[in-house]
């Protein structure tokens, strides 16, 4: 392993990060285990940032691609038909619960937001976005503007006019009660309009139902039903990124934003709706999406293997019901690692929904957020044979999203290899 890091260090971008102090290389997997060159066997808590959404070697995906690939047919672009990806978009169009929705795929999440911005933009005719602070929404130029943490921004320059608001920091405002908390924030949404923008001309308002790298924080339910109400009355656009809320991994609703009681004007998508295989999209309502007046073309996006290996995943995620194992395990994983956490003075704040958990470690001397911290927990649940992730405005969130696969068995196992490491690291 130490002859392919030294060659991965000395071909790859720096800002290119590796998780733990011995980088693993992932050679195999099965279920919700993989295994490393080496030949340790890990239960993977992480799912490749939420992207193994059924766990690995699922038969009806590679079942799915394989018939694809037979029949030669790897790539047309989209200046052709392609059967599978128009019987995938009627699907999402469907659950989307978007009035006439369409839907344009893309290769990442990342791409997807680009589109969602230019299709806001372009209809309000304005670079005015909003955002919340502590999100994040890839790694483009467009898709960096609109991303809230700093430690993911690489450049200061934006062909979009940014303006930032409170919704996912509750924790930073431990005086006000959950409904002070709500009235602040609309106050603050209402403030920016007055101050900050020509409100009139605002394209739209960009969230993550939970923060994904910012660390599974998130809006209280029904703050955006209430940015919304605010927005309606100056025709602002509201873009829900479900790349990692989406699919029903939240376990109380199939899409993020659905907590709120509000359906979006776009959605974007990604992540795990091919199981490992590259896909990620649009949809929105049609004529908005109609509405651009120049050519359109996504090379790679929305090929016959990603939307083959995509329209299987679907069908098995909505076959198995496994929107209400996330729920369930998630109570559960939840629950008991808040209980735990009550012991453990270097954790706090266990937040979370579904199969989307995750814990904030402070020194306990001084209650700063500790990134190192983070990172000794990470080394202490490897060594036990469990992989997680992390993140958080500091790096000092442990982030966990298994796959929605995940048996009651393994949940429990993996909670025990958690709450133990947690405590190796006190």
């Amino acid at each position: 392993m130490s002859n392919l890091l030294g060659r991965h260090r000395a071909v790859m971008p720096r800002w290119v990060s590796l998780y733990y102090d011995d980088p693993i290389e992932i050679v195999s997997g099965k279920g919700r285990r993989v295994t490393d060159s080496d030949g340790r066997s890990y239960l993977d808590f992480f799912g490749g940032i939420l992207t193994t959404m059924l766990g690995y070697d699922v038969l009806e995906v590679r079942e799915a691609v394989e018939r694809q690939l037979r029949t030669g047919v790897a790539h047309t672009s989209t200046l052709y038909l392609i059967r599978a990806q128009v019987e995938l978009a009627e699907r999402i169009a469907e659950l989307s619960g978007i009035a006439n929705a369409k839907v344009f795929f893309t290769n990442s999440g990342t791409e997807a937001n680009e589109t969602a911005l230019l299709l806001a933009t372009h209809a309000r005719r304005s670079d005015q976005v909003l955002a919340l602070r502590n999100s994040y929404h890839g790694r483009s130029y467009a898709a960096t503007a609109v991303t809230g943490n700093r430690s993911w921004k690489n450049s200061s320059l934006s062909p979009l006019n940014v303006h930032y608001l409170h919704g996912a920091d509750r924790a930073r405002f431990p005086r006000l009660s959950d409904e002070e908390y709500l009235a602040f924030c609309v106050d603050d949404l209402q403030h920016v309009l007055d101050t900050a923008t020509a409100a009139t001309d605002v394209a739209c308002l960009i969230v993550e139902p939970v923060q994904g790298v910012g660390g599974f924080t998130a809006a209280p339910d029904g703050l955006l039903a209430e940015y919304q109400e605010i927005l309606d009355r100056y025709g602002v656009l509201l873009i829900s990124d479900e790349v990692q809320t989406g699919w029903g991994r939240t376990g109380e609703h199939f899409w993020g934003i659905q907590a709120h009681g509000v359906t979006p004007h776009v959605m974007t998508f990604a992540k795990g709706l091919g199981n490992g295989f590259a896909i990620g999209g649009v949809v929105a309502e049609g004529t908005l999406m109609d509405a651009l007046p120049a050519n359109g073309i996504s090379t790679f996006g929305g090929n016959p293997i990603a939307t083959a290996a995509a329209g299987a995943t679907l069908d098995y995620l909505l076959a198995h019901d496994l929107q209400a194992n996330a729920h369930r395990l998630g109570h559960l994983l939840i629950d008991g690692l808040r209980t735990a956490a009550e012991g453990l003075p270097i954790a706090r704040d266990v937040r979370g929904k579904g199969l989307m958990f995750a814990v904030d470690l402070i020194d306990p001397d001084t209650g700063a957020p500790s990134p190192p911290l983070a990172a000794r927990v990470m080394e202490h649940a490897k060594g036990r044979g469990l992989l997680i992730g992390k993140g958080g405005l500091y790096g000092h969130t442990l982030r966990m999203a298994p796959p929605l696969t995940l048996t009651e068995d393994e949940a429990g196992e993996g909670l025990g290899i958690l709450l133990d490491s947690l405590a190796a690291a006190c």
